[in-house]
């Protein structure tokens, strides 16, 4: 019997498969593309950017008359280069609102600079290697980025949090009584873990029963790009952790395939990320309704207290995975929330 695949090589394989999908229905040299960016891009990068670049030529075939009577497969590679910068400015306005699909699809600064930095990623593949001799995403300013305010708990927030958690039950019947007690402990593990680590989501859908080394407190995670790092963890996180393996996920028979899984659905599956994003988002609604916390934003909460506590941006950086330490100080080492309050009181308008 094959051995089963970790949830990150069946991720792979998956995303490989999608990949494929997508580019049969896309012009054939955007294949070269996609081939030429495989070693220094992950699988979930690519079909993101295929995707994106889809919408490009979807966009082509809607709104711009020469291209009235194509299929998307008909594009050729001079089409690119004939097209002018008003067109990909034209393509930008665009990308704010569209539909796909019968769903209207609407993009803000993020997005929006995710979508043209993938175009003007496609276009420099071809013009660098002299396939086109003109790229007219060079000519077309890409989107601002604006700062927004960090969303995190306080520290008063992450013990409601999981107080609620653990206590919730009391208040509910049927058959939400029954569910919130089959899943209890794994929630508060899943909770307490990302609050007491910082791993990202997919790091903590994708940990296996073996990844955990209780003698040294640490989980083996595997990061973006595929890096395999040993992140700790304290007291808390060890408690919670045991509690669940020994009573909800001991009492569980897990699908075939994901025996190794350590966090599993009620359909005994694997969890996946969106599922932790909306059992996460359940919680938090009733104790903080005024902030929208993510699983992200609970990283966010543990980045931020272990800067403040240590001090220490490199360890920060090193902790979360980030690869540019240059990523954690423009989130971390800003001016902190109390420092900001301290200064209200500190011009004085009128003298007592």
């Amino acid at each position: 019997m094959a051995e089963p695949k970790t949830y990150h090589e069946q991720s792979y394989i998956d995303n490989t498969i999608k990949l494929r999908e997508v580019l049969n229905t896309m012009p054939s040299f955007a294949k070269d593309y996609f081939r030429a960016i495989e070693p220094t891009t992950s699988a979930r990068t690519r079909i993101s950017y295929a995707y994106d670049i889809r919408v490009f030529f979807q966009f082509l075939l809607n709104e711009n008359p020469a291209f009235k009577n194509y299929k998307m497969t008909d594009f050729r590679i001079s089409d690119l280069e004939n097209l002018t910068p008003v067109d990909i400015e034209e393509y930008q306005e665009y990308l704010k609102v569209y539909k796909a699909d019968g769903r209207q699809i609407t993009n803000e600064e993020k997005g929006l600079a995710r979508k043209m930095s993938a175009l003007r990623s496609f276009y420099g593949y071809f013009y660098k290697r002299q396939i086109i001799e003109k790229n007219p995403t060079l000519l077309v300013d890409m989107p601002k980025l604006h700062e927004k305010a960090i969303i995190r708990l306080e520290t008063d927030e992450v013990a409601s949090l999981l107080d609620y958690v653990e206590n919730c039950g009391s208040k509910l019947t049927g058959q939400a009584r029954v569910y919130y007690e089959k899943t209890k402990e794994r929630d508060l593990a899943i909770l307490t873990l990302l609050l007491g680590t910082g791993i990202r989501v997919s790091e903590c859908v994708g940990l296996d029963i073996d990844d955990i080394d209780f003698k040294n407190n640490g989980i083996k995670v595997t990061r973006k790009g595929g890096n395999e790092m040993i992140v700790y963890f304290g007291d808390e996180v060890e408690k919670s952790l045991r509690s669940y393996l020994e009573t909800t996920r001991k009492a569980v028979e897990p699908l075939p395939e994901y025996e190794k899984a350590l966090f599993l659905s009620t359909q005994r599956r694997r969890m996946g990320v969106q599922a932790v994003e909306n059992m996460v988002k359940k919680y938090a609604k009733r104790v903080t309704p005024n902030k929208k916390i993510t699983p992200h934003k609970l990283r966010s909460t543990y980045g931020t207290s272990l800067y403040k506590e240590t001090g220490d941006i490199y360890l920060v950086a090193d902790v979360l995975g980030h690869k540019d330490v240059n990523t954690t100080k423009k989130h971390y080492a800003a001016i902190d929330e109390d420092r900001r309050r301290s200064a209200a009181n500190v011009v004085k308008l009128r003298e007592p």
